[in-house]
């Protein structure tokens, strides 16, 4: 059995894609990155889907995670919005699928509420638990790469349990999960 595995977590947006690795070891968990991929100066929609994935593409090929677990689309008001963020998370899903990286998405509210317990927590009280539990000694500017993290680490956190969120081990996978969705 592998004692070792990577995870990269993804917060998908298509101004700001955050994303974070962390390491298990054994029952461990050792943080190795987190960053941001800015994609405010980009006009173009399908540009900025490109950029996510090939971002997630170059995170994959460099760090070689064993899962990924990624942020999904909260429900607002703003149907084209969602509809943006919707787009973002499938080319970051597709790009890991793509590469045969399981992939699992997490609600917000159920990201918050393994890091600090509380599903309704602010940006700022989940960056802060991060840089508690891993010890980092800055926080970013921009909270989206503590969001990405925080994927990565309620993932660990989760990894133990039966039902985590939905999970893709690859297409085959996603078809079968969602018949009728894929033609």
């Amino acid at each position: 059995m592998k004692t070792e595995k990577i995870i990269l977590g993804i917060d998908p947006g298509t101004t700001i894609m955050g994303f974070g690795l962390i390491k298990v070891v054994g029952k461990q968990m050792e943080f190795m990155q987190l960053n941001e991929l800015m994609l405010k100066k980009y006009d173009d929609h399908y540009v900025k889907l490109k950029l996510i994935f090939e971002r997630t593409i170059d995170l994959i090929d460099a760090y070689h995670p064993d899962e990924i677990a990624i942020e999904a689309p909260f429900f607002g008001k703003n149907v084209q919005s969602m509809l943006k963020l919707g787009r973002a998370q499938g080319v970051a899903m597709a790009a890991g699928l793509s590469r045969e990286v399981p992939v699992t998405e997490y609600s917000p509210k159920k990201i918050k509420m393994a890091i600090t317990g509380n599903g309704n927590a602010s940006k700022e009280q989940v960056a802060r638990m991060l840089q508690s539990t891993l010890k980092l000694k800055s926080l970013p500017k921009n909270l989206d790469s503590t969001d990405g993290l925080a994927a990565a680490v309620c993932h660990f956190y989760n990894s133990s349990r039966v039902e985590t969120g939905k999970s893709y081990s690859g297409w085959a996978s996603f078809v079968k999960k969602n018949p009728g969705k894929v033609k």
